[in-house]
């Protein structure tokens, strides 16, 4: 008789068609783990009523349905992968924080899937999704718990005003609600901070298409043909933080130096008006673009893809450019690691260096990517690794059995740290029940339990 399947639930806190790291990479991850076949797959995603719609998705595209809505994801993957293999998507309710510039999760979201279904959960941004939650605790919903964490948030909060303080009042909650949520905890970089049971490892991968253009690229360089017409440029989320203080300032500085070097940045984003005119007033050779694709055709014949960012974790356009067969000049830093292995991606510990690099960059051509590193780009690579340090591809332990009378004066030390977590539990639980302590470590107001519009649009009854 078959083995049942075992069911993973992908919980993310963003999706299409909002382009950021926590949309794409989970929904790539629910259909690789599918394609493997060896578990049911379901991914999770905030639903979000139409005033915050309007909000968060580019153009101000809305959708009055999660099926609407969920027609428009499965589009977008498909022209991505192909035919796409079988699992499922379902909602939870969000409302967008305009404050955090993030999508915070509504009511208790481990009541989307029903307990005969509760094997794995995988909690994308597990700190993001455990900070307020009120509800069912995810270890004793789900057998294994294991977080992912994507975003480096203490980097993040030490920018603003009385950001240190800040950071290390988060740093603090963070390890707290990912100890009593998680069981394990993968952090995609050493630019994370650390929490309790951790393990860095780099599970994300690119999408399929720019293997493809890596591969044209790779033919054309191997029959000694041009292919790479253009200079240097950068493609980024137009904010300060994403590297481009850092980019300006070395390009000001160094700008004899690097009197050859014609930049083109390319971004959509809060700081786009300010970027633009700080390029102008220093007097640099740059063009600013708005945001695009970065499949797009516009920038597959660049050579060059300078990324000055520390603030990511593992950045998702470096490994994009690497694929796609371009030199990337980078910093040496904590969250470009992975990329340490890849001949054509050249690291700078310092402004001399950069300078260095990027000349160098100009004048010689990228060495063609072997098959094997390519592969280590790929989703396919990333999900045998998330498979491996997750531990899931093995049958699941039976939970354990109440201790025999003959030891009830015996706790042991594994018991010990179970009741003081399941207390620790407990108290988060309580103080995220109380809607004023709540309010007070930033909560949006009144999410203790969807609205009346959310359940409808869900086709939830009123009680969430």
């Amino acid at each position: 008789m078959a083995r049942k399947q075992q069911h993973v639930t992908i919980f993310t806190t963003a999706s299409l068609p909002w382009m950021t790291g926590t949309a794409v990479n989970p929904l790539f991850r629910a259909a690789y783990l599918a394609k493997a076949g060896d578990w049911e797959v379901t991914l999770v995603v905030p639903w979000l009523s139409k005033g915050d719609q309007v909000l968060v998705y580019p153009n101000k595209m809305k959708f009055s349905s999660p099926a609407e809505q969920e027609g428009y994801v499965r589009r977008w993957l498909e022209e991505r992968i192909g035919v796409l293999p079988k699992f499922n998507i379902r909602f939870y309710p969000g409302k967008f924080s305009t404050e955090k510039r993030s999508i915070l999760p509504v009511g208790d979201i481990t009541q989307t899937i029903s307990d005969d279904r509760a094997d794995i959960a995988v909690l994308e941004e597990p700190e993001h999704l455990t900070w307020y939650h009120h509800g069912w605790r995810w270890k004793n919903k789900f057998r294994k718990v294991i977080g992912v964490v994507h975003t480096n948030y203490l980097e993040y909060v030490k920018r603003e005003k009385n950001g240190y303080i800040s950071a290390f009042v988060l740093k603090y909650i963070n390890s707290w609600v990912t100890d009593i949520y998680c069981h394990k905890v993968i952090r995609l970089s050493a630019a994370t901070q650390d929490v309790p049971r951790s393990v860095i490892c780099n599970v994300h991968g690119v999408n399929p298409k720019f293997i493809e253009i890596g591969k044209l690229k790779h033919q054309q360089l191997c029959q000694r043909e041009q292919a790479f017409f253009k200079g240097a440029y950068y493609i980024g989320k137009m904010v300060w933080s994403k590297g481009y203080t850092e980019l300006l300032q070395l390009l000001h500085k160094h700008q004899k130096e690097l009197s050859g070097l014609k930049m083109e940045l390319y971004g959509s984003g809060e700081d786009a008006d300010q970027v633009k005119a700080s390029a102008e007033r220093l007097n640099l050779d740059i063009r600013v673009y708005p945001g695009r694709d970065h499949g797009d055709s516009i920038f597959h014949d660049y050579k060059v893809f300078i990324n000055p960012s520390t603030t990511d974790v593992v950045c998702t356009t470096t490994a994009e450019a690497l694929a796609m067969g371009k030199i990337v000049i980078c910093a040496n830093h904590p969250s470009n690691e992975f990329f340490k292995r890849f001949p054509n991606c050249h690291m700078y510990s310092t402004e001399k260096e950069f300078v260095r690099l990027t000349m160098k960059a100009l004048a010689e051509e990228p060495i063609p990517l072997s098959e094997e590193l390519r592969h280590e780009l790929s989703w396919e690579a990333a999900t045998e690794r998330f498979v491996r340090v997750a531990d899931i591809a093995q049958t699941m332990p039976v939970r354990q059995q109440p201790s025999s009378s003959q030891n009830f004066m015996h706790i042991s030390p594994d018991e010990l740290k179970k009741n003081m977590e399941e207390a620790s539990a407990f108290f988060h639980n309580t103080i995220s029940g109380i809607e004023a302590a709540r309010c007070v470590f930033g909560a949006i107001p009144n999410t203790l339990q969807p609205d009346e519009q959310q359940c409808k649009e869900l086709g939830w009854n009123s009680q969430g």
